[in-house]
């Protein structure tokens, strides 16, 4: 293959359908628009509108809650705690909390704490403090002969 033979596939490119050109063109005047209203003219975008009936999302019946003060936690699974350590950015036997965990770079953000889950394995002893836990993630921890401390979180009245 030489530079001067190199070509796009069949029907790689293109052009693009000029609207409006005259009669010739089998898109002049109106420019596949149709006759007048409101989607013929520029800048309209009718999405859900049903021409007056209910439109469907709003026909339909909701469910569900979301808690607009929900607490949302930063995620850490164990097997990433055992990489970190493997890697030398955690200790061993060591106190590890979320300054710990952020300084690994296993935490960007702390958001409302940090939760552990279990996936993955650990084999290190780590001292861990946590706002939350899943069962099988402290299981693990303990297997491991470390500990885990939930944060005490403050009391709302909502």
């Amino acid at each position: 293959m030489k530079l001067n033979e190199i070509k796009d596939n069949p029907g790689a490119r293109v052009d693009r359908v000029r609207v409006g050109r005259g009669i010739g063109s089998g898109l002049g005047k109106t420019a596949g628009r149709g006759q007048k209203g409101q989607k013929s003219r520029s800048g309209v975008a009718v999405k859900g509108f049903e021409g007056g009936q209910m439109p469907l999302h709003m026909r339909l019946p909701k469910r569900g809650f979301n808690k607009p003060n929900a607490r949302e936690y930063s995620e850490v699974n164990i097997g990433a705690l055992q990489a970190a350590v493997d890697a030398g950015k955690l200790a061993a036997g060591g106190a590890v909390d979320v300054a710990a965990l952020q300084a690994a770079g296993l935490v960007t953000q702390p958001k409302d704490g940090v939760r552990l889950l279990g996936k993955g394995a650990i084999t290190a002893a780590l001292n861990l403090t946590v706002a939350g836990v899943t069962a099988s993630a402290k299981a693990a921890v303990e297997a491991a002969g470390g500990s885990v401390t939930l944060i005490a979180r403050p009391k709302t009245d909502a």
